[in-house]
């Protein structure tokens, strides 16, 4: 996949992860080029396209990325944004094989990591993920 290209599924972000996984890149180098990449592409949609069209990105399961840990985020980031906009929870997410082995804590700076045990969206922080606040604003 042109990773240029704007995520229509959920399984074209786990396609460019599971990419940059197999090249060993940074764990925060594909939150911010697939997670962060998929929230934008799905918040574009639902503006330009209503919110049904971005219900579909999410409908399918996807393709495993190669660790479990970027798994267990596309299923919180999914699970999340289906409570934020009100459309039903994607079946696929409630499998509990999706949780962080290893913990996740996405930012580097560990002095950060007990606000996001705190802060994290419950989506998140039951799979093992910890954000702070900010991790999913965009501008």
């Amino acid at each position: 996949m042109d990773p240029l290209r704007a995520f229509r599924t959920v399984d074209d972000a786990a396609a460019v992860a599971a990419d940059m996984i197999a090249a060993h890149s940074r764990l925060q180098d594909i939150w911010r080029h697939a997670i962060i990449q998929l929230l934008d592409d799905y918040t574009s949609l639902a503006r330009h396209d209503g919110p049904a069209s971005a219900q579909a990105m999410w409908t399918t399961h996807p393709r495993p990325t190669g660790d479990r840990r970027v798994d267990a985020a596309l299923a919180a980031l999914g699970e999340h944004l289906a409570r934020r906009d009100g459309w039903p929870t994607p079946a696929w997410v409630r499998d509990p094989n999706l949780e962080a082995v290893p913990w996740w804590f996405v930012t580097a700076l560990r002095g950060l990591h007990p606000r996001a045990l705190v802060e994290s969206p419950l989506s998140f922080r039951k799979r093992g993920i910890f954000i702070t606040s900010g991790a999913l604003q965009r501008a």
